[in-house]
């Protein structure tokens, strides 16, 4: 088999071979260097005899990134999580498109917190769809204990998806009650600190009216700017309770416990990026209010 013609077919493997490996590994540099790994090992094989080069190579990547994973384990090693190595460089083309096509850092890290063996089989099967007959050649298993490893490997991944997902609503709860305990001591600092510069706050038409007769806004329907944001608020946020809305920590006001008036909250890097504010009925009926202590 040509030279050349076998460089252009290991190119176009590569982005595939490269996704593979950063999933197991969670390293960018050593999913390159499993990956050249598998080019050295391609320029030394019968390419002639392959009849899935495809398939062979994604046989060969894994298993040098097994063999990584357990010299990891055997060296007693931390799994790596610094953002560094969990994000590849962004100034590099090819790890830029390795990133968009990679999971998130954050099942990377819990991926790296599975065995060598649940790691490759969970991979290869649920992110590329890896027979367990293939897999059990890779890891040196049967094809059923193949299978387990990776069902074992879903349950602990989901487990985590599900810890990082509470995780997630518990900061979004800390942040809403931060500001509505701010705004209701008028502690302004406070509310600008927890506020995004370019925040905005939107009120559907009803929650217009219902102000405007109050005399609290004259028809204003969108406020921009921190500082604007923490004004029209302060008296509005006093009468508020917490609620989840659908789920999502947010606020309601709910004169003898009927939702009159929902909150809603945007929250980005740690910041109040946008407020809601609705009251059209047909909205509300849509929603699933819980109000919380």
């Amino acid at each position: 088999m040509d030279g050349e013609w076998l460089a252009e077919r290991f190119e176009a493997e590569r982005p595939r071979l490269q996704a593979v490996a950063y999933r197991i590994l969670g390293s960018a540099s050593e999913a390159d260097d499993a990956v050249q790994e598998a080019w050295l090992r391609l320029s030394r094989a019968d390419a002639d005899a392959l009849e899935n080069l495809g398939g062979w190579l994604t046989t060969v990547v894994a298993r040098v990134c097994l063999d990584m994973l357990r010299a990891r384990r055997s060296r007693r090693e931390e799994p790596l999580t610094g953002e560094d190595e969990l994000r590849p460089d962004a100034s590099d083309p090819e790890h830029e498109a390795l990133l968009a096509e990679s999971v998130g850092s954050a099942l990377v890290v819990v991926l790296q917190h599975l065995a060598p063996a649940e790691r490759v089989a969970f991979v290869l099967h649920d992110m590329f769809g890896v027979s367990f007959d293939e897999i059990a050649r890779i890891v040196g298993r049967s094809p059923v204990a193949a299978r387990q490893l990776a069902s074992r490997a879903r349950r602990r991944v989901q487990g985590a998806a599900d810890d990082h997902h509470a995780a997630d609503l518990a900061r979004h709860q800390a942040i809403v009650e931060a500001f509505f305990r701010a705004s209701r001591d008028g502690d302004l600092p406070a509310l600008l600190a927890l506020l995004d510069p370019d925040a905005v706050v939107r009120s559907d038409e009803v929650v217009v009216r219902m102000a405007a007769a109050r005399g609290v806004v004259h028809g204003i329907r969108e406020v921009r700017g921190a500082k604007a944001v923490a004004e029209k608020l302060a008296g509005l946020a006093r009468a508020a309770q917490l609620a989840l809305l659908d789920g999502v920590p947010g606020a309601v006001w709910a004169p003898k416990g009927r939702p009159v008036v929902v909150f809603a909250f945007t929250i980005r890097d740690g910041k109040i990026t946008s407020i809601e504010l609705a009251a059209n009925p047909e909205r509300l009926r849509q929603l699933n209010v819980q109000i919380l202590a």
